[in-house]
């Protein structure tokens, strides 16, 4: 998708793409090594930045092998004030690991979470520190080819394929479309829930895949908010005023949903990643405050929550929720993903 003023950026996007596609000439052409590992590897990743449901992939991912599997996630930690590699514990802040892999120790304490801006040296590492581990996650890692997955997984937002997007800063994509051909698994995220094999079938023409390559489509499912500090579940109804608090990327798909649920909301929209301080804190509390109704509530993501922890002290007074999200199958092919993805651990491990 061309941005605003996307024409007069164009000459940089093409000089943009062609350092891309020289890189990956020279990976192509082991000028540039790449790392092969001695267990499942599997990478989540898109072509674009931000926006196409990679943590709840990842999350998703996580859902279908932990039962069976020692896990580990390894993300670049993006944001995080500590360096080089970190594993998540019990004291861990959402500073020394970044917003994401907060989010994974949150909800999956039972597994590896990992950060290293090397994951060249960081997979090592999770192996001499966890000798259990059985399966590493790559969080965000498609475009980083210095490590060779086992497994890719590519995303593709519905509303913005990477087929008709333009390199940056023309458009979104930091990777060129050719890089797709990579991916094992192409996902199709954030897809309208009603979605029909007609128009299913004008993305995979659109999309074009390899033989070798399985697409798949996803919507998001949105759960029951619970709140931040105690997990006090909330149901939505037309009778709630709410105000959105959301550091994401893109937002729309959430304010969407929220709109359908609710009888008016207000959105706080931040940057993705967005570092909360005491300023934004008397802006949340202002911008609540002057909602009217009775019955009205903050409600967050998931990723934006693991950086309010930090105001516990500030906000615990006040009816902030979290609206957990995760992607749900379309075309019943929830258990066929899931037979790629244990068949491909089955496969390496043996």
């Amino acid at each position: 998708m061309l941005k605003k003023s996307g024409y007069i950026l164009l000459p940089f996007s093409i000089l943009y793409g062609g350092i891309i596609r020289l890189r990956n000439q020279l990976f192509d052409k082991k000028f540039f090594r790449s790392a092969s590992f001695d267990l499942p590897v599997i990478c989540i990743g898109n072509l674009s930045v931000g926006g196409t449901g990679k943590s709840p992939m990842v999350e998703y991912l996580i859902e279908i092998l932990r039962e069976n599997y020692h896990v580990a996630t390894l993300s670049r930690g993006y944001k995080r004030k500590t360096k080089g590699f970190f594993i998540a514990n019990e004291n861990t802040q959402t500073s020394d690991i970044g917003d994401e892999p907060m989010q994974f120790y949150r909800k999956f304490s039972d597994i590896t979470v990992a950060v290293d801006e090397d994951r060249v040296m960081g997979i090592p590492k999770i192996l001499n520190d966890r000798p259990a581990t059985e399966i590493i996650i790559l969080d965000d890692a498609f475009q980083h080819r210095q490590v060779t997955a086992g497994l890719n997984i590519l995303l593709t937002e519905y509303h913005n394929l990477y087929s008709k997007d333009f390199m940056l800063p023309a458009g979104d994509l930091r990777d060129v479309k050719q890089s797709s051909e990579r991916a094992d698994i192409i996902i199709v995220t954030k897809c309208d829930p009603d979605l029909d094999e007609n128009e299913r079938q004008k993305i995979i023409i659109e999309l074009n895949p390899k033989p070798s390559q399985k697409l798949f489509f996803t919507a998001i499912e949105y759960n029951t908010p619970y709140h931040l500090f105690n997990k006090e579940k909330f149901n939505l109804d037309k009778e709630t005023e709410v105000l959105l608090v959301s550091g994401i990327a893109n937002p729309k798909t959430l304010e969407n949903e929220i709109e359908s649920k609710v009888r008016f909301y207000k959105t706080l929209r931040f940057k993705d990643h967005h570092i909360f301080d005491t300023i934004d804190l008397k802006k949340i509390k202002d911008e609540f405050l002057g909602l009217k109704s009775t019955k009205k509530i903050i409600l967050t993501t998931e990723k934006d929550a693991t950086r309010l922890l930090a105001f516990e002290n500030g906000l615990k007074d006040l009816p902030i929720f979290i609206l957990p999200m995760a992607h749900r199958f379309l075309f019943e092919d929830k258990n066929y993903f899931k037979k790629n993805i244990l068949e491909f651990v089955s496969s390496t491990k043996n």
